[in-house]
């Protein structure tokens, strides 16, 4: 079972692997996947906002489980409520909106924490008329976004949310080709260790790299797989989450259009 927040637990095996339902899209595969062995602030959610488009954000709120639950909750209702009424409207200007999000989801963090509290998220806005993405990245580990000639980094626009309720963030906006792909992975994924050693973003673009192509689903499941195989272990001390959107190729856009 997931609760609203994703935190549920489900009857699979520990250390087995969890999807979301997400929104469908026309031309493009949304998912997200974890490793059902909840320790921290991980925390995605999709939420279509209008006929063509969709939100997603992965957001790591610092702290233990038991400690952020209600501050995840929190944020993951501003990103509803918030989310539904800047990008409503069809003439929306989607980077400026993207900022206004980030604003807000930083104050309601502030707010509900009562203290400091770092929280990297990344958001975005897919567009399904152009097949762009808006978004913000909140001092989160970078995006990745997979084209067809090679991996490009999608870095900080801003500080992670939590920390300055004056913090003044920036958005950007990639566009994706049909068979791209844009992957976020936590912290906690990159940070995974076998011994000392940290299973690194470079490792993360090396599976990325061997899974072109595929859907959103076996993107995360490829990744989330390499990771296990690396610590052959599950994790203990911090979420594993990878979030996936890919666009379908010019073939399959047109049959799922017939």
């Amino acid at each position: 079972m997931h609760s609203l927040i994703h935190f549920g637990r489900s009857s699979r095996p520990a250390g087995s692997s969890v999807e979301a339902a997400v929104p469908e899209l026309r031309t493009a595969q949304l998912a997200a996947v974890y490793n059902d062995q909840r320790v921290g602030g991980d925390c995605y959610e999709f939420l279509r906002v209008s006929p063509t488009r969709v939100l997603f954000i992965l957001l790591d709120v610092a702290g233990r489980i038991a400690d952020n639950r209600e501050i995840v909750s929190s944020a993951q209702n501003t990103f509803r409520t918030m989310g539904g009424e800047l990008f409503a409207r069809e003439d929306a200007n989607e980077p400026e909106a993207m900022i206004e999000l980030c604003l807000q989801l930083n104050r309601d963090i502030l707010k509900t924490a009562g203290r400091v509290c770092s929280s990297p998220a990344f958001a975005g806005c897919y567009n399904e008329s152009l097949g762009t993405v808006s978004y913000f990245n909140a001092g989160h580990t970078p995006g990745l976004l997979l084209d067809r000639n090679g991996i490009i980094e999608l870095p900080a626009t801003g500080l992670p949310l939590g920390l300055f309720s004056h913090a003044t963030p920036d958005a950007s906006m990639v566009a994706l080709e049909p068979g791209d792909a844009l992957v976020l992975v936590s912290r906690g994924l990159v940070e995974a260790k076998r011994r000392r050693k940290e299973f690194g973003l470079e490792q993360v673009k090396e599976s990325l790299r061997k899974v072109q192509a595929q859907s959103a689903h076996q993107i995360c499941t490829a990744i989330l797989d390499q990771v296990q195989q690396f610590t052959r272990k599950p994790p203990v001390d911090n979420d594993v989450t990878v979030l996936a959107l890919t666009r379908n190729l010019a073939s399959k856009a047109a049959s799922l259009s017939s």
